[in-house]
């Protein structure tokens, strides 16, 4: 337990936008923050360092990225298997679930932020699935994320013999627009993140896959420029 009286939380941290928001939320809910990243087989590696400068940069208690190698098992163009779609229109977006998703990436990444969760006496997992602005990924949905939190709860010590754990997703019912606001005035500095399929190797965004299009419309809506593309000469 913690001087603020709650007990410590994990955070999925990605490094993109999304998941930086999250850990601003669960950062202002008070508790140690610990936030937890993959090293899963993705085609690049700058995301890993975006999670971990924001981790340190946002003050979270600890970072952690695991290593697990969901490449070998093919199935999704972020690790390799396929082209990363590009220029789709808003409806081919939303409209099935695309190539870039990973087979159970949520499921298994919630599997290990509930083990850690058990190793620190965690009562709070977040992660940043977000359900309106999404790219037909199914393990966003809200179904998705009850059922794991049941499963947690029946599948472990601290929810069988402990207070429980809950899964907390408050991105849920939120647009990329509401996002991008709600962070910006928690402080989330959106320079440091990064949400590109497909990158450079110097980390400029391709401004084409599904994710810089959502993310480029998200600032739009909220009446922002994306400082990211400040950063790289492109606003």
């Amino acid at each position: 337990m913690t001087e603020s009286g709650k007990k410590p939380a994990i955070v999925l941290l990605s490094g993109g936008l999304d998941s930086a928001t999250v850990l601003a939320c669960a950062l202002r809910e008070g508790g140690a923050c610990h936030t937890l990243a993959f090293r899963y087989g993705q085609r690049h590696s700058l995301e890993l360092e975006a999670a971990s400068d924001l981790s340190r940069a946002m003050g979270a208690a600890s970072h952690r990225t695991v290593d697990i190698d969901l490449s070998s098992l093919g199935g999704s163009s972020l690790t390799g298997h396929g082209e990363v779609p590009k220029g789709r229109s808003e409806s081919e977006i939303g409209g099935g679930v695309p190539t870039t998703y990973v087979p159970a990436r949520n499921t298994v990444f919630l599997s290990f932020a509930l083990a850690w969760a058990e190793v620190l006496d965690a009562s709070r997992i977040y992660i940043g699935v977000n359900a309106v602005d999404y790219s037909g990924y199914p393990d966003c949905r809200p179904e998705f994320i009850e059922a794991f939190e049941r499963m947690a709860n029946l599948a472990t010590r601290i929810g069988t013999e402990g207070e429980g754990l809950q899964v907390v997703a408050p991105l849920q019912r939120l647009s990329k627009s509401e996002i991008i606001r709600l962070g910006t005035t928690l402080g989330v500095d959106y320079s440091r993140t990064r949400s590109c399929y497909d990158p450079a190797s110097d980390g400029r965004p391709c401004l084409r896959c599904d994710s810089c299009q959502l993310r480029l419309a998200g600032f739009a809506g909220a009446g922002l420029v994306d400082p990211l593309l400040t950063r790289f000469g492109l606003a």
